[in-house]
């Protein structure tokens, strides 16, 4: 009923192992076999109970993060829309002591024949040789490092409930980045410890309203060498009037991980700077995040609301966003969305129904929109499927496989395209001052063949070509001259929101728009490591950003 539900035969070697492990453990902790039996056994099954429990209600697989979470925030408001539960929890409740205890008081003793003393350092020595056994078994180069041996997506989204469970207590495990002294941070940074003022002092009522799309899996395809035909330029991507800046951008995944995107794009934070466990961000990272742009917009009168396309569990996406300073989450469930199917017009339509629904006069909005149109496979519906002009094969000289995944981007692109017009439309066509950003969260892996596309980045890009998307940010207003930059880490996006909004900074991202400068819009890939040493160390260690 545990071991034997999991999909592959190493996987079950796994649990079993570890199941053995636990048992051994027990039996001579209790030193009563079938006390020791009915724990072990009775805890993998509950473990495997309350995983299928979250799948099914929540749509989301059962993580440790998850003991930290429920128990410390959402675990009453989740069993309020499943009543069923509260009874369920009771009848576990009463029933388990009373087994327990019937079973520990007719159990065998083990050991009994011993001495007090011998007998103790027995037990203390097999509780201890079995927990080695069982660390081992978790270690990710141990005996079963083949289970630790997959991409995060697939650990979040297949069926081995129990195996990723285990494995991602070493997976999210978190190390801060390299720091330099505290001497060093203050000299490099102390002079932005104030924060800094807005460009054109004004009052809070009359900020501007921010609206930023995440536009899934989306690059500018002009951007590659084959890809020469009109339909490739398309309007999102030009700049016009409005614009105030765009260009490139450096994303911190590929093919996947839009939660790591989300993450860096609201707390100005790349997730690898925080190890292998920071691809876990919205479950490990979210809860210890203590400042991010919502959270900035928070405390200068802005509501702040994110419009999401799935459940509101899935990822684990409500918990993080009220983490990261979202005052209000709307899944595609409350938003009357068939979740996972949604164009880009129903996502902001959305959007403006909630926004025309929560705006008050003199209260400035911030609304995250997630989109999920050109979420991957780009190749599982037929060319002739695609409608006109892109069913024809567009791209001329590329194989099948490959014209069939970059057709199916375009058909979709355009659709894109003409939404983000009405969304420029309703926002940026009125009086009220708005900022409008939208940007890539990661390329799309075209089934792997992405990579082998040719594109015609300048040499300094080229070896960020799979991690390159886009940004833009515009507005209804004229603002100050905002940078432009080879290439900008999407962590410093944040600060440039801010900044294209004309808004205070507080001391971090006063910092952020200091590292920004002076690293020419770049984060981890700046040419001075050791200011980044000591950025890391300002925000870390001073102002405590994360703890």
């Amino acid at each position: 009923m545990t071991a034997l539900r999991e999909p592959d035969v190493l996987q079950q070697a796994f649990v079993i192992a570890l199941m053995v492990c636990a048992f051994g453990v027990l039996l001579f902790a209790f030193a009563r076999p079938a006390t020791a039996l009915v724990v072990s056994g009775g805890l993998f099954l509950g473990l495997n109970f309350l995983s299928v429990l979250k799948l099914r209600y929540l749509d989301s697989p059962l993580m440790p993060a998850d003991f930290v979470y429920y128990a410390r925030s959402s675990l009453l408001e989740t069993l309020g829309h499943y009543p069923h539960l509260y009874g369920l929890g009771l009848v576990v409740g009463v029933v388990t002591p009373l087994a327990l205890w019937a079973i520990w008081r007719w159990d065998r003793r083990v050991l009994a024949h011993l001495s007090p003393s011998r007998a103790l350092v027995t037990r203390i020595g097999g509780v201890a040789l079995w927990a080695l056994a069982f660390w081992v078994c978790l270690l990710p180069n141990g005996p079963f490092a083949e289970v630790h041996a997959r991409n995060v997506w697939e650990k979040l989204s297949d069926d081995a409930q129990i195996t990723n469970f285990f494995v991602n207590f070493s997976d999210s495990d978190i190390r801060l980045p390299e720091m330099s002294d505290d001497a060093v941070a203050e000299q490099e940074w102390g002079a932005t410890a104030a924060g800094e003022p807005a460009a054109t002092p004004r009052a809070p009522d009359s900020y501007p309203d921010i609206v930023q799309v995440l536009e899934e899996s989306t690059f500018n395809p002009s951007n590659f060498t084959q890809c020469t035909i009109p339909e490739c330029r398309v309007g999102m991507f030009r700049t016009d009037a409005r614009t105030r800046a765009t260009g490139p951008m450096r994303v911190h995944t590929f093919g996947g991980g839009t939660w790591v995107s989300e993450f860096a794009t609201l707390t100005g934070m790349p997730q690898d700077i925080f190890g292998p466990g920071g691809m876990y961000a919205p479950y490990v990272l979210a809860p210890h995040v203590q400042d991010s742009l919502p959270r900035q917009l928070q405390r200068l009168g802005y509501l702040t609301v994110a419009i999401y396309p799935t459940n509101g569990s899935f990822l684990n996406g409500r918990n993080a966003y009220t983490a990261y300073g979202f005052d209000q989450f709307y899944d595609a469930g409350q938003l009357g969305l068939d979740e996972w199917e949604e164009t880009d017009a129903q996502m902001f339509a959305a959007a403006k129904r909630i926004y025309d629904k929560v705006k008050k006069p003199g209260q400035p909005v911030f609304v995250m929109i997630l989109t999920l149109a050109q979420h991957g496979p780009h190749d599982t519906d037929p060319l002739s499927s695609l409608k006109a002009p892109f069913n024809k094969g567009l791209l001329k000289g590329l194989p099948a496989a490959e014209s069939l995944n970059f057709d199916t981007y375009l058909a979709r692109l355009h659709d894109s395209d003409a939404a983000m017009r009405g969304l420029e439309h309703d926002f940026l066509d009125r009086g009220q001052p708005t900022v409008l950003v939208h940007f890539g969260d990661h390329q799309p892996s075209f089934s792997g063949l992405i990579r082998e596309m040719p594109r015609t980045w300048s040499s300094e890009l080229e070896s960020y070509k799979d991690y390159l998307t886009y940004y833009m940010i515009k507005s209804n207003f004229t603002g100050a001259p905002l940078p432009r930059y080879p290439m900008l880490d999407i962590a410093l996006l944040p600060s440039m929101v801010l900044q294209a909004a004309d808004l205070p900074t507080d001391p971090y991202f006063s910092a952020a728009i200091a590292l920004r400068t002076r690293c020419h819009g770049l984060y981890t890939d700046c040419a001075q490591p050791e200011l980044v040493k000591s950025y890391h160390a300002w925000i870390f260690d001073r102002l405590h950003v994360y703890e």
